[in-house]
């Protein structure tokens, strides 16, 4: 688990693709961590890499790599990342974590785009563009995880919603390279997800 407070930014500085066929291929990441601290990560930990949870399979001095199944590479932004991506990270949270965001599981929903970006007074307005089957489960000053960033929503209009993100975020991450038609990874809340699943399994046993 997650809380969706980046601890660090850094990048990805070699892919190694695991590749069955063109289609059907996993692949081992090296990542730069930058100033992300790595004493107290062991082998089988958990980082999200851009909202994604990775497990480190190696340590190294300025980073990590590890695997992403076909799966991940499949409904993430990972499936187009070339040598050089930026990403954010978080280590796991642990039982004496302060609770800074919100529960992230690190386990993307749907991959969104970046329609719009403005100037806000000092926090700049960003509009996302998110797929409707996801939409239903954001709202109105709730909480979204945007490339592993916790992030509240401001507004919600038919093809997605608006953020607006503080000085501090924008330098602390990953989001200030973002440019109209920028891809990035969503995660929904995670009691949104839990809720429909709910709904769904009560409706199913009335019928």
């Amino acid at each position: 688990m997650f809380t969706g407070i980046i601890e660090a930014t850094g990048r990805i500085v070699a892919i190694e693709p695991k590749a069955i066929d063109d289609d059907k291929g996993d692949a081992i990441y090296q990542f730069n961590t930058g100033k992300l601290g790595l004493s107290d990560v062991q082998l089988g930990d958990s980082i999200a890499c851009n909202g994604v949870c990775l497990t480190v399979i190696e340590k190294l001095e300025d980073g990590f790599k590890a695997d992403a199944s076909v799966e991940t590479i499949r409904v993430t932004r990972f499936k187009d990342y070339q040598v050089g991506q930026p990403v954010n990270f978080e280590k796991a949270m642990l039982p004496t974590t302060r609770f800074g965001g919100h529960m992230v599981s690190g386990h993307v929903d749907a991959i969104g785009e970046v329609a719009s970006i403005q100037d806000a007074a000092r926090s700049i307005q960003y509009h996302i563009k998110a797929p409707q089957e996801v939409l239903k489960f954001i709202a109105i000053k709730g909480s979204i995880t945007v490339d592993g960033i916790s992030l509240t929503v401001n507004d919600l209009v038919a093809d997605g919603f608006y953020l607006n993100l503080v000085p501090h975020t924008l330098q602390e991450t990953i989001a200030d390279s973002y440019q109209a038609g920028t891809q990035v990874n969503l995660e929904i809340d995670l009691v949104a997800r839990y809720l429909e699943r709910l709904m769904t399994a009560e409706k199913q046993a009335e019928n």
